[in-house]
């Protein structure tokens, strides 16, 4: 997007990305906006790389993508060079919002976040956050004080955000997940199992299901393996051998379709993940991923389990069997399935954060 167009003057300003996890809500608040105020500029911050780089192109939102990247788990040298990137988009985002201020900027984490928050927070733009997993990631922390509210997805966000003004709502879910949907005791053969490693896949979720799928699917004559592999992934996987009912696809647009049609996903276990299970109301046996920063997956099954809406898998030792074994016992007994496959949950989430905003 070019900076001459002024798509930022008066604009609410949504800025979240490199996963799913931050995108999504970002787009359901963005959703949520336009149908509540269709007079108001909508347009969005991000990363030139990441979910938001493969998706906001083809997509009707203005958007403007900058040169930053991460910083958690990296070298010193690539800490370095990741700061001074991240100084220069926000010094250019800042020079163009004074020519064109926004009328508010909410951000819903990650890297791609950094350069508007912190521009917002330089110009005194009024910015809100939403944290949508079970731990605060540090741009949130750092932020967090002085936005006008933060908006938590689960109650364990707020004891860890002292100073900030917090409010719990859940996670934000698209337009597509804010409907009726139909019980997953409805659903008759083939039934299928939805894999789910994040927008960009998951390397040992995907080697360990290659391996144990054609044994499974083959005592399992009635089923069949929906499997979202990530991009990259699928270029490495689409041609090694696999069971005839086994279906890898790079990404899959039209998710709460699909999570309907599914008797059980077997899935990482993202904020926005979890909130979708929730709102379509299916049953997960969840992978958190192990290196997720401050362990938030972990505590996002976790919570899911305690719900009764999931059972967790971690990686380690043993990890295909152990998965082999979870889902033989899910998948053979429907009482099981059933068990964590609850109503529905109605998402409120986007109604309650646009609510805070009508006092700007």
């Amino acid at each position: 997007m070019r900076e001459a167009t002024p798509i930022f003057l008066d604009a609410l300003v949504l800025t979240g990305g490199g996963t799913g996890g931050h995108f999504f809500p970002a787009i359901a608040l963005a959703e949520g906006a336009r149908a509540r105020w269709p007079q108001r500029p909508v347009a969005f911050v991000g990363a030139g790389r990441g979910i938001e780089a493969r998706e906001l192109p083809g997509s009707p939102w203005p958007h403007l993508l900058l040169d930053v990247e991460g910083i958690v788990g990296r070298s010193p040298l690539r800490v370095g060079r990741s700061l001074w990137k991240l100084w220069l988009a926000t010094r250019r985002l800042k020079a163009l919002w004074r020519q064109q201020r926004p009328w508010a900027v909410l951000g819903t984490g990650g890297y791609g976040a950094a350069p508007a928050l912190l521009a917002a927070r330089a110009l005194g733009i009024p910015y809100f956050l939403h944290e949508s997993n079970a731990a605060p990631g540090a741009l949130v922390k750092l932020v967090a004080p002085k936005a006008r509210r933060v908006w938590c997805g689960m109650e364990a966000v707020r004891p860890l955000l002292p100073g900030a003004d917090c409010r719990v709502v859940g996670t934000p879910v698209r337009d597509a997940f804010l409907r009726a949907f139909h019980p997953a005791g409805d659903l008759v053969a083939p039934f299928r199992l939805l894999v789910l490693g994040g927008s960009g896949g998951a390397r040992s979720l995907n080697e360990a299901l290659l391996e144990l799928a054609p044994a499974l699917l083959g005592a399992l004559p009635d089923w069949e393996i929906l499997h979202q592999v990530g991009p990259a992934e699928l270029a490495r996987l689409q041609y090694r051998p696999r069971h005839a009912r086994h279906e890898l696809v790079p990404f899959i647009a039209g998710m709460a379709e699909a999570m309907e049609s599914a008797s059980l996903v077997l899935s990482r276990a993202g904020a926005s993940t979890c909130a979708e299970l929730k709102a379509v109301g299916r049953g997960a046996l969840l992978v958190p991923l192990p290196t997720s920063a401050n362990d938030h997956q972990r505590m996002n099954a976790r919570a899911m389990v305690a719900e009764g809406r999931a059972r967790l898998l971690e990686q380690g030792e043993g990890f295909s069997s152990r998965m082999e074994e979870g889902l033989r016992e899910l998948m053979n007994r429907a009482s099981e399935r059933q068990a964590l496959s609850k109503a529905p949950e109605p998402n409120r989430a986007v109604a309650q954060c646009l609510d805070d905003l009508e006092g700007l």
